[in-house]
C-alpha cells in the first residue's frame, strides 16, 4: 500500500482489489493448497440465495393466474427445459440435467451480479472488521465476484467434465465408450498396424478435446467477468481522482456517466455469460449422449 498519510496509487488500488482473502500466501503459480476464502464464501452464499428463490417460487406456485415472481420463475424454467430438450434427447437424463442446468444458470447469474455492487462497499466493511480484530487494515483483502476467480470457473467446468464422463459410460457402456475413444474422429483400419496408429491418434485427439473444452469453458466465463471487474475499478478511480482534484468536476461527471452506462451494459453481460455457460454445459452433455 501507499506510504502512511497518503492514498494508494492507481496501481496499488487495483492490486489491492485483485488480491484474494486466502488461507495462506501462494508460493507457486499452481498451488492447490491455497484456498480463496472469499470466493468460497460468496459462491456458497449466492448458491444458497439461488436455491432459496427457486424453492420460494415452487412453494408459492398456484394453478391460477401467477404473480410476477411466479411468472418469472416459470419463464426461466420453461426456457431451460426447452433448451435441454433440444440438446438432450434422452428423457431420463433430462430429469437430472435440466434441473442442473437451471441451477447452474441461476447460480452463475447471482455470482456474476456481485460485480454490480459498488467496488469498495464490501471491501471497506471487511477492512473495518479486520481492523477491529487487531489486524493491519492495509492487508484486509476481499474479492466479491467468485466468477472473476479462475479457480471457481475451472471448478465449475471440471464438474461439467465429470458429468460428461459419467454419461459417456452410462449411455454407451464402458466398452462402447472405450471403443469410441480409439475410433473417433478418424475411424479405424483392418490393417492391425494402421489400426494401432489410428487408435493412438484418435485417443490423443479425444483427450485434447476434453481438456480444450474444459479449459475454454472455464476461461471464457473468468475472462469476461475479470475484465468487467477491472473496468469497474478503473471507473471507481475516476471518482477518486475527482475527489482529490480541485478541478475534478468533469472527472466526477465522467465517473457517474461511465459507471451508469457500464452497469447497465454489464447486466446484459452477466446474464449472457450465465446463459452461455449453461448452454455449453448442455451441449457437452448432449455430445456425451451421441455416438460418433
Amino acid at each position: 500500500m501507499a506510504a502512511e498519510g497518503h492514498g494508494p496509487t492507481a496501481g496499488e488500488y487495483i492490486r489491492h482489489h485483485l488480491t484474494h482473502l486466502t488461507n495462506h500466501k501462494q508460493d507457486f503459480i499452481v498451488d492447490f493448497s491455497v484456498i480463496n476464502i472469499d470466493s468460497v464464501i460468496f459462491s456458497v452464499a449466492m448458491g444458497l440465495l439461488g436455491v432459496f428463490l427457486l424453492w420460494l417460487g415452487a412453494r408459492r406456485a398456484t394453478a391460477g393466474v401467477p404473480g410476477r415472481f411466479q411468472a418469472a420463475v416459470e419463464i426461466l424454467v420453461e426456457l431451460v427445459e426447452t433448451q435441454a430438450k433440444g440438446v438432450i434427447h434422452n428423457a431420463q437424463s433430462r430429469k437430472v440435467i435440466a434441473p442442473m442446468a437451471l441451477t447452474v444458470f441461476v447460480w452463475i447469474f447471482f455470482m456474476n451480479a456481485m460485480d454490480l455492487l459498488p467496488v469498495d462497499l464490501l471491501p471497506k466493511i471487511w477492512e473495518g472488521i479486520y481492523a477491529a480484530m487487531g489486524h493491519d487494515p492495509h492487508h484486509a483483502y476481499l474479492r466479491v465476484v467468485p466468477t472473476a476467480d479462475l479457480s471457481t470457473t475451472l471448478g465449475l467446468s471440471v464438474s461439467v467434465l465429470l458429468m460428461c464422463l459419467y454419461y459417456n459410460v452410462k449411455i454407451k457402456g464402458l466398452g462402447g465408450w472405450a471403443h469410441e475413444l480409439v475410433t473417433a474422429p478418424f475411424g479405424t483400419s483392418r490393417n492391425p498396424l494402421w489400426a494401432l496408429l489410428l487408435g493412438v491418434v484418435n485417443f490423443l485427439m479425444q483427450m485434447i478435446e476434453f481438456v480444450a473444452k474444459t479449459v475454454s469453458h472455464g476461461m471464457r466465463l473468468f475472462g469476461n467477468m475479470f475484465a468487467g471487474e477491472l473496468v469497474f475499478m478503473l471507473i471507481a478511480l475516476l471518482g477518486g481522482y475527482a475527489a482529490l482534484s480541485l478541478t475534478g468536476g468533469l472527472l466526477f461527471v465522467g465517473h457517474l456517466i461511465a459507471g451508469t452506462v457500464w452497469a447497465i451494459f454489464h447486466i446484459l453481460v452477466i446474464t449472457l455469460q450465465a446463459f452461455i455457460f449453461m448452454m455449453l454445459a448442455l451441449i457437452y452433455l448432449g455430445q456425451a449422449h451421441d455416438a460418433h
